[in-house]
């Protein structure tokens, strides 16, 4: 009987250990898994973010387009109040919108270049990344003044930081940083230039950059000082 249980409890023993690599690599294996996972959900919040940015856009736009005819419909009024012998009064000018992610309208000259732009960012969002880049530089390169060429810069980033282009990224980041500092996109060309430091193991560089986003960007969203945090800690900054 005891010969028994000592067989039994060296089978299962065995067995036990036979284990341990399927549990070691099924671990592996949820860690891939969640990695992969972390890196869907960056890439839709990403995808998010640049919607919502478009929506935001086109809104400013709409009330400008409503502003201009409040006051040409108020003008006509003031002409029509002059042909009857009124004295005509000064048309009521609306103040342009202010913030810090208010973009200017762009020039009527314009057009064609936001329309590039738009269309970049359509093959951005259906993952053709090598069509995105070559729209964004060109939309740069064409209008280096528009309202949305620092978001530009920062998407054009994204096109190579996507495909794990990691030193056309941190290359086009800082040029985002550099040229367009204080456009809507400045903070975030900083913090995506201090994320790709860290992947290029360039601790010194990315620690740097974190340093420098607290201090050029005091104002910067909730969600943007946390993500700088966080990366931050991750690169060990201290």
């Amino acid at each position: 009987m005891k010969r028994f249980y000592s067989w039994v409890h060296s089978g299962a023993l065995a067995a036990a250990l036979l284990a341990l690599p399927s549990a070691a690599s099924a671990q592996r294996g949820d860690s891939v898994y969640i990695e992969d996972r972390m890196n869907q959900l960056q890439q839709t919040i990403t995808m998010l973010t640049g919607q919502l940015e478009q929506l935001q856009y086109k809104n400013q736009q709409l009330q400008q387009q409503l502003e201009k005819m409040q006051t040409d419909h108020e003008f006509r009024l003031d002409q029509l109040e002059g042909k009857k012998g009124g004295a005509p009064r000064a048309p009521s000018v609306p103040p342009p919108p202010t913030g810090p992610n208010t973009a200017a309208a762009p020039p009527a000259s314009g057009a064609q270049g936001e329309q590039l732009y738009h269309d970049a960012f359509k093959l951005l969002q259906d993952g053709d990344y090598a069509g995105a880049e070559k729209s964004f530089r060109t939309f740069v390169q064409r209008n280096p003044q528009h309202p949305l060429a620092g978001n530009a810069q920062y998407w054009l980033g994204e096109t190579y930081y996507a495909r794990r282009d990691y030193q056309n990224a941190m290359i086009s980041f800082a040029e985002g940083y550099k040229v367009y500092k204080t456009s809507p996109k400045g903070p975030d060309n900083l913090l995506k230039l201090g994320i790709t430091l860290g992947v290029l193991n360039k601790k010194q560089e990315a620690c740097a950059v974190f340093v420098r986003f607290a201090q050029d960007y005091p104002r910067a969203t909730d969600l943007q000082k946390r993500r700088a945090d966080q990366e931050r800690h991750r690169a060990g900054c201290g």
